[in-house]
């Protein structure tokens, strides 16, 4: 039965440190994103041992906490109300709140054996202690199999941690703010993207003919407006006003823009697209912070919003919109090239390389292009492709599983966590199985790069396979697939490209991803001697 969405968020503020420690609350596809005053107040532990809860990413400014599509839309709202009722939490402390993780609450569920997703509840801790914290016994080489998943969990716990501090530099945190400004955008992708979908099997079908149009009316009128959408949360994301950023991102989709000619060229009404409607409201952001950096305030309400308005819809038009539309159909043309012309080379590079991308962070570099792709062609052509890495660690994640069958407490993380991995949402396997055991992830990889090349090569054929939105993977990206030919057939190449990375995966790290390695340590629990790892360390065996 699953947990009330209201139990759920009850149990995971107190676990967070309390309404007092919490700055911000905002959620994205799979995401609880929580703005914490003092991580150190929180009982991960705790966390991992929710059923609702399948992963925990510390991530620069944010603390993650990992519910799944649909799970996190509903508890986000619970959470709110509860620290709407409990005061004025989102601010500064009325109170000092101490140091050190906390107990668990009563409100938490206790931890039970098989319902701790990966990354899940770290046995070889004692009560109440963190992963990365001191602690002590540690860890004996050759632990059991009621440690296994334990010492994983911690091992990948710490390569997340260091994961973030690679990732806080100034490039990575710029393309993080950019992500930020597409993310709230994917619920009308999706939804949008599905109703096209629909509306164009009705279409081949020949039937209800006059729903149709109403259909197309509705699926296609958020994108006809997205550079308005985009305008807004950029201006939010970098600290303007939104309705202005909004205000000048509209000039790029107004139909009179088709009066204004620029260095002899017409425009047209959305040229430039959402990497123009990007551009501008961010160059209003900043015209609006040195506008208030000088105007009185008796004048900032008229001055500020009319030169904002007027200085940046001037530079968007004569400008911006022509460097923004070269730009966005090199982007699209490139695109096509690539998987028409070395599709199975090219969908094997990318399908290998994007979980590495991930782990540095610069995946989030590509949520513009295939926003661009979209608005242009009505799908991305990349996203199926990069879904293929996922179905890399599916297969790799099976492989672990098979083998090493008599330790119990790794096949129940990775009972727990496959589920979420064959709908796309990968943290739980990446980082409490693959990643820590180190060579599955990169026979996952292979995987990923098997499932790509199959892709590719029907690109190649002159089958594209595309996504209309971005967000879903795995399984869930069948609802939103397209391409040039019938559903039917892109289904089938998209399914094909699944199981190649799935078997590939499965067979890779079988065979080269543990390394020699026996099904089972003497007593159940991973033999490290046999895989030729040194015996574990004090500083490994507790915060690894």
């Amino acid at each position: 039965m699953r947990t009330p969405d209201s139990t759920t968020a009850a149990a995971i503020l107190p676990l967070v440190g309390g309404p007092a420690n919490v700055l911000t609350v905002a959620h994205c596809m799979t995401r609880l994103r929580l703005g914490l005053r003092d991580r150190g107040l929180v009982d991960e532990e705790g966390l991992r041992a929710l059923p609702a809860v399948l992963g925990l990413v510390a991530d620069g400014g944010s603390y993650q906490i990992v519910l799944g599509p649909g799970t996190v839309a509903r508890v986000t709202p619970a959470f709110e109300s509860l620290l709407a009722a409990a005061g004025p939490g989102l601010g500064p402390a009325a109170t000092a709140e101490p140091s050190g993780p906390l107990p668990a609450s009563s409100t938490a569920p206790p931890a039970r054996h098989g319902v701790e997703p990966a990354a899940a509840a770290d046995r070889s801790f004692p009560p109440g202690a963190r992963p990365g914290a001191p602690t002590s016994p540690a860890v004996p080489p050759g632990a059991g199999p009621a440690d296994t998943a334990g010492l994983l969990a911690a091992r990948g716990a710490e390569l997340k941690a260091a994961r973030a501090r690679r990732n806080a530099t100034p490039l990575k945190l710029f393309l993080r703010r950019i992500a930020d400004v597409f993310v709230p955008l994917i619920p009308a992708l999706i939804g949008c993207g599905v109703i096209a979908g629909l509306n164009g099997v009705l279409v081949n079908l020949g039937v209800l003919t006059g729903l149709t149009p109403a259909l197309t009316a509705v699926a296609a009128g958020f994108m006809a407006l997205i550079a308005v959408f985009v305008g807004h949360n950029t201006a939010k994301v970098f600290g303007g006003t939104p309705v202005l950023g909004g205000a000048v991102a509209a000039v790029v989709v107004y139909a009179g823009v088709a009066k204004v000619t620029v260095l002899g060229v017409t425009l047209a009404p959305g040229q430039g697209g959402v990497l123009g409607a990007l551009a501008a409201a961010l160059l209003g952001t900043y015209v609006e912070k040195w506008c208030r950096s000088w105007v009185p305030p008796t004048l900032d309400v008229l001055v500020t919003p009319t030169l904002t308005v007027l200085l940046t819809g001037l530079v968007t038009l004569y400008a911006l919109m022509y460097t923004a539309g070269r730009l966005s159909a090199a982007i699209g043309t490139s695109a096509t090239w690539l998987l028409s012309t070395t599709g199975a080379f090219a969908g094997l590079v990318l399908g290998a390389l994007f979980l590495p991308l991930v782990m540095l962070g610069l995946h989030q570099a590509l949520i513009p292009v295939h926003a661009t792709l979209i608005e242009q062609q009505g799908y991305t052509v990349l996203l199926p492709v990069l879904a293929m890495a996922g179905a890399g660690q599916v297969g790799a994640a099976l492989a672990v599983y098979v083998r090493l069958r008599h330790d119990t407490s790794l096949r129940t993380t990775i009972r727990s966590a496959l589920p979420a991995g064959l709908l796309g949402v990968g943290e739980p396997l990446i980082y409490g199985v693959s990643l820590p055991l180190g060579r599955p992830f990169v026979t996952a990889c292979a995987g990923g790069a098997a499932g790509g090349a199959f892709i590719g090569f029907f690109s190649m054929l002159g089958d594209r396979v595309g996504s209309t939105a971005i967000g879903p993977s795995g399984l869930a990206l069948f609802p939103l697939l397209s391409g040039n030919r019938s559903l039917a057939v892109t289904a089938a190449i998209y399914a094909g490209g699944l199981l190649t990375g799935y078997a590939v995966g499965f067979a890779a790290t079988w065979f080269l991803g543990l390394g020699g390695l026996p099904p089972q340590g003497p007593d159940g629990g991973l033999d490290r001697a046999a895989d030729g790892a040194p015996p574990a360390r004090p500083a490994e065996q507790t915060a690894a």
